[in-house]
């Protein structure tokens, strides 16, 4: 059994945790010097400390910090060659991770999926089957060149905003329709979730899946026609890009550390 610790129990952290939890068969430690984000995650693992040492014991390390953590974390830890640590934090390139530690570094940006184990990622850097392993219990990963984390980081760790954005708008439709709020949120996330794992599992791309439910004179198809005349695909293009911009502008103030 690979022995993992988890130090930062935010959004993120917590979420790795608890998908690792369900996975089942993990030993994990969370570290977090905050005893109510310990108290939250104490269900989901073998044991919670707020000592960065302790955390330092196992073979896979996760650093789930915000950026500008990231250092102060790296200084306390003190880990060996045959150890794995795994960075999440937006910006922060391989490079900078690996001026300041002799383990083997990994940089992942994942999303918060992890928790219910349908998670999206992507990482670049020295990847060993063990963190293979990890990610895949956890949901779905991609390996990519360090050159191209930060649309990585827009598409997969902003994206799922983008989701509920585009959920929210569709349940508002329906409410404005007659639907309950609960009724229509429930058809709503439950289809972008069904239509997600058809992209997942069809062979078929998107604008042949699209076609695949649009019949001559049918409902969908007159749906479509108003995007299509639309400026959707645009804005949420622009968004992608700006969350890229933003990804790049935090991987700039690490460039001279």
């Amino acid at each position: 059994m690979v022995r993992t610790s988890v130090i930062g129990c935010g959004n993120m952290g917590s979420a790795l945790l608890t998908g690792l939890w369900k996975a089942g068969g993990h030993s994990v430690v969370a570290c977090d010097l905050d005893p109510d984000a310990l108290a939250a995650v104490a269900d989901y693992c073998e044991a919670t400390t707020d000592d960065v040492s302790r955390a330092a014991e196992a073979d896979v390390v996760f650093v789930a910090v915000k950026p500008d953590i990231v250092e102060p974390v790296l200084s306390e830890l003190d880990l060996s060659p045959d150890q794995t640590l795994v960075t999440i934090a937006a910006g922060v390139p391989t490079s900078f991770v690996e001026a300041r530690t002799d383990a083997r570094v990994v940089r992942i940006m994942p999303n918060l999926a992890a928790e219910t184990r349908d998670m999206a990622a992507a990482a670049t850097g020295d990847l060993t089957d063990e963190v293979r392993e990890l990610l895949s219990d956890v949901g779905e990963f991609v390996e990519v060149e360090e050159s191209q984390m930060d649309i990585a980081t827009a598409v997969n760790g902003s994206g799922p905003a983008f989701v509920f954005y585009l959920i929210e708008a569709v349940t508002q439709a329906g409410v404005a329709g007659g639907l309950s709020e609960e009724d229509a949120e429930i058809l709503a996330a439950q289809t972008f979730k069904g239509a997600a794992e058809t992209v997942v599992q069809d062979d078929r791309t998107a604008d042949e899946l699209i076609d695949a439910v649009c019949s001559p004179n049918g409902t969908t198809i007159e749906g479509m026609e108003v995007l299509w005349d639309s400026a959707a695909d645009d804005a949420v293009t622009e968004a992608v890009v700006a969350a890229e911009r933003r990804s790049k502008e935090l991987a700039e103030e690490f460039a001279d550390e």
